[in-house]
């Protein structure tokens, strides 16, 4: 199985950029996991939020491909303990899963395509962090359910 993220806006605070770094260095013992960063759209100040989020919808789009599950990191998604998180990761890879695909939206969420396109969504939390953040706890949790998964002393519960 391969995971990808796909998140809109580059990370640009060098603290959360080495953190991230640091889990994509220990997950390569895992899974294949990428990465993938969706421009910010230009000239926002000129769009309604509906239209920032179809513009968003439009580039995420171009990135699936038809046999992916899509998972949105959303504030309404499933919640999940790390233990619980990884008898999901688990069980997509048992379900011969290819490719598991994590999105993380703008700063308005995700456009109603999205939405439709998704299998599912996943809450980290009921409290609000900037989409940068995110990133950093995502692929940390990722790391633990790995951990986990192969009894590994890293989550102690």
């Amino acid at each position: 199985m391969k995971i990808t993220l796909i998140a809109v806006g580059k990370t640009e605070d060098k603290y959360l950029i080495e953190g991230i770094e640091k889990y994509l260095n220990r997950l390569k013992h895992y899974i294949n996991f990428t990465i993938l960063i969706i421009p910010d759209i230009k000239k926002t100040k000129n769009l309604t939020e509906a239209q920032q989020k179809n513009k968003e919808a439009e580039f995420i789009s171009k990135q699936l491909n038809p046999t992916d599950v899509v998972v949105l990191l959303d504030e309404k998604g499933k919640k999940h303990s790390s233990v619980s998180f990884a008898t999901y990761l688990n069980k997509q890879m048992i379900g011969s899963v290819q490719n598991l695909v994590f999105i993380i939206g703008g700063p308005y969420g995700f456009d109603e395509s999205i939405y439709k396109r998704a299998n599912s969504s996943v809450s980290l939390s009921d409290m609000t962090f900037s989409h940068q953040m995110v990133r950093l706890f995502f692929v940390e949790q990722l790391y633990r359910a790995f951990t986990i998964l192969k009894n590994e002393p890293y989550h102690h519960a």
